[in-house]
């Protein structure tokens, strides 16, 4: 028998509150559980913004942390995996702002490879992504890469819709630059 698309949320949305019931109750088999099932994911887009592996991990767990404290918030307004990316992009923003180091592009400009001149595949692309400034890769990824948009990039990481959008504007100007560069 085909299980619909209504059963299938239906069965989310049970395994969600049984692992947000879980976790309230400090179950750590649980805890473990629900880190194990999104850490990946998660891990991915906090290293995609801070573009350092160490500080990628120390950056997760901050987040987890910050998700089983305040999972008795979580009100199911959105999916459990919506509500913990958002905990994790704050924390990954926070970090960047602590840090204060944003790279001017001279200084971040990656190597230029000539074996490689005239071709485009997703690594190159990826480094490109990586090597702009901390705070226009930030913005790129979440509204190009994880599909946001201003008005929640403005509302998740506290700046105006303006600024989300010329972060972006400039962030595509720069990764033009350099997709012209490595193609020559």
């Amino acid at each position: 028998m085909k299980t619909t698309k209504a059963e299938l949320d239906y069965e989310i949305e049970l395994e969600e509150i049984g692992l947000i019931e879980g976790c309230l109750r400090n179950d750590g088999a649980i805890q473990k559980k629900l880190y194990d099932k999104y850490s990946d994911a998660m891990y991915t887009l906090v290293y995609r913004i801070l573009n350092n592996y160490e500080e990628a991990k120390d950056v997760l767990q901050e987040a987890f942390i910050q998700v089983f404290s305040n999972l008795y918030q979580f009100r199911m307004e959105s999916s459990l995996g919506a509500w913990i990316k958002i905990i994790v992009i704050r924390a990954a923003y926070k970090h960047l702002n602590e840090r204060k180091s944003f790279e001017t592009l001279e200084n971040n400009t990656p190597h230029h490879d000539e074996s490689i001149q005239g071709t485009l595949d997703g690594e190159i692309l990826e480094r490109l992504i990586l090597s702009l400034p901390d705070g226009n890769r930030t913005i790129f990824l979440l509204v190009e890469v994880e599909g946001y948009k201003h008005n929640e990039v403005a509302k998740m990481l506290n700046i105006s819709k303006g600024t989300s959008k010329s972060q972006l504007n400039y962030a595509k100007k720069l990764l033009k630059e350099k997709l012209k560069n490595e193609l020559i």
